[in-house]
């Protein structure tokens, strides 16, 4: 078991002896935070890494003194620390990973988010994602929980079916056109944008070859609501909460959304690289 993982059961334990001694099953806490029974069970037995607001609802539930749940956000901050090395959170499962990720994305009303390099996770196919998670778990030795974590992603995308969220959405060309899958598989994913685009809570922008850019899209990002910001790299998931770090990629996502194309023009970037790959699938 790595450092963090131990972490993070000693995190989940704690939390589970505190629900019990407040005489509470996981099922009423759940009901008590308004969670799902199964993300309680998630935390204590080290499936999902509790964040600071989870610890702070948590104590507060069981009524843990103010001593005590500013010691487990401690630990949570820790933790979420350790967590943004790829490496430490990979080895945690992807699956694991996919249910962190589900978590934040449940607290989030507004999505902007661009990405260069791949087709965004909420908008994978099945066969795509499979592809995606076989090299992810070369990459970074991960647990081979491959059909785990497509099943995870795949009820990521459920979300997209709220009419209460917003997401906005950029990728470039290029991600549309890598070779992630085989040539069949990229077809399918590529119709999968297409219905995607008809949603009307979904702003779907490309950023064609031939438009000029603001800056070179080298890292991805995600804006979550006006809170925090993911920047994955190679090595590590960079979590920004500064404001004036928060502020910088909002001009940055206006930027790209001004050189983006939406709506039919960027269908028909999506069919023009469609109809590129059913050739290629038919040679």
């Amino acid at each position: 078991m790595s450092e963090f993982q131990q972490v993070r059961t000693e995190l989940g334990a704690r939390l589970r002896q505190l629900r019990e001694t407040a005489q509470l099953s996981g099922k009423e806490l759940a009901e008590r935070l308004r969670w799902q029974p199964s993300k309680v069970s998630r935390i204590e037995n080290a499936r999902q890494t509790a964040t600071e607001d989870d610890v702070t609802l948590w104590g507060q539930a069981v009524e843990a003194t103010p001593e005590v749940i500013e010691e487990l956000v401690e630990q949570a901050c820790a933790l979420m620390e350790r967590q943004d090395s790829w490496r430490q959170r990979h080895r945690s499962g992807l699956a694991a990973l996919q249910e962190d990720i589900r978590d934040l994305e449940s607290r989030t009303r507004t999505f902007r988010v661009v990405e260069p390099g791949v087709i965004i996770g909420l908008l994978q196919t099945t066969e795509y994602a499979r592809s995606v998670f076989t090299r992810i778990k070369r990459l970074y030795n991960a647990p081979d929980e491959v059909d785990a974590a497509i099943r995870v992603r795949m009820r990521r995308q459920e979300i997209l079916y709220d009419p209460s969220r917003k997401f906005r959405f950029i990728m470039s060309e290029a991600a549309l056109r890598y070779r992630l899958a085989p040539p069949e598989v990229m077809c399918g994913q590529l119709d999968r944008l297409l219905a995607v685009t008809a949603l009307p809570n979904v702003e779907f922008g490309v950023l064609p070859f031939e438009a000029p850019l603001p800056a070179a899209p080298i890292n991805g990002f995600w804006i979550y609501d006006r809170g925090q910001v993911a920047v994955p790299t190679r090595t590590r998931d960079l979590i920004l909460r500064d404001p004036e770090d928060i502020a910088f990629y909002e001009r940055s996502f206006e930027e790209f959304h001004q050189a983006a194309s939406f709506r039919e023009d960027a269908r028909a970037v999506i069919v023009r690289v469609l109809e590129d790959f059913t050739q290629q699938s038919m040679d």
